[in-house]
């Protein structure tokens, strides 16, 4: 039976820390991973690196494989042969009933490694030094031997994030932060509604990660659609002899022409001055103007005078 120097496969000293394996671990996983490097012996190096670190991450068993690599090398400097080597006191049954806990690189630490991309895979196959050393088991299964096979997809998550109209209309961004203090930041597109979805690819533990977006409401505008909705305060002599009044657009305020005899609840529509839309941002939908006529208060003596003869004069017939 071969020896395994597990230091040496993960390229790293016996002093080595927890941190500098993990680190070590991540780099040799992302390049022999079958999903990734697809040369032959890939797949069993990746296997033999994981077997590595499944026993070099965990501190019991590091210390047990500590114990027998000092006791193989006093063996190997006497002239013994691996042969005639005594394996009866370092044997653990290898149907996986062992005291010695086996470790679960975790659908999150494998996102992680991977950047939040690559799928986890299985991980079995493990050497016989391996198994009787530690017993079967390896990462949580008590099949040995098996082949590279990439599990059932983990299930895709929903998060949801609040945006402004205003930036539904410019597009915006936000960034999320995953535990171990990684960051990334999302650019949510111009034009989405309230429902619709940015996927994340890989970003849930090599599933993906949809952010369901909520618009909030806007104290100006209302949407419908890709349809937006003022009210336009316009004063009585303006709705009754036209005129231009100001109104804000999603980018800048416009002058608007009244047509004379403008009743409340008139709609103008102003083309192309809505919401961009999701799936072509270079098209708009329009802008409806409600006109709301405001009657005036506070007149002077003399605006009364006026609008009595108004008065007169339309109804002295």
């Amino acid at each position: 039976m071969d020896y395994k120097d597990y230091y040496n496969i993960l390229g790293v000293n016996k002093n080595a820390t927890s941190e500098e394996i993990k680190t070590a671990y991540r780099n040799l996983a992302r390049q022999y991973h079958p999903d990734v490097n697809k040369d032959p012996g890939a797949e069993d190096k990746f296997k033999e690196v994981n077997e590595a670190y499944q026993v070099l991450s965990d501190a019991e068993k590091r210390k047990k494989y500590d114990q027998f690599g000092s006791e193989w090398q006093r063996y190997q400097n006497t002239g013994g042969q691996p042969g005639g080597f005594d394996w009866g006191p370092w044997q653990q049954a290898a149907d996986g009933r062992t005291s010695t806990s086996y470790r679960t690189v975790s659908p999150e630490e494998f996102g992680d490694i991977f950047g939040g991309s690559g799928s986890m895979g299985g991980f079995g196959g493990f050497s016989d030094f391996f198994e009787t050393l530690f017993g079967g088991g390896g990462f949580g299964t008590s099949q040995t031997r098996q082949s590279y096979q990439p599990q059932t997809r983990a299930q895709d998550m929903e998060h949801e994030v609040e945006i402004s109209l205003n930036e539904a209309y410019t597009g915006t961004q936000r960034m999320l932060s995953y535990e171990g203090g990684r960051k990334i930041t999302v650019s949510i597109p111009a034009g989405v509604k309230t429902g619709s979805k940015v996927r994340l690819s890989g970003q849930a533990g090599g599933a993906d990660l949809y952010l369901k977006v909520k618009v909030l409401p806007d104290p100006v505008f209302k949407r419908k659609g890709d349809d937006l909705y003022i009210d336009l305060k316009v004063d009585y002599y303006t709705a009754i002899i036209g005129g231009e009044v100001g109104v804000n657009t999603m980018t800048k305020p416009i002058r608007v022409t009244i047509p004379e005899g403008s009743d409340s609840g008139k709609t103008l529509r102003l083309k192309g001055l809505g919401m961009p839309l999701l799936k072509n941002p270079k098209k708009f939908g329009d802008l409806f103007c409600r006109i709301q006529v405001t009657v005036p208060k506070n007149l002077t003596s003399a605006e009364k005078e006026k609008l009595q003869e108004l008065h007169y004069m339309r109804h002295a017939k």
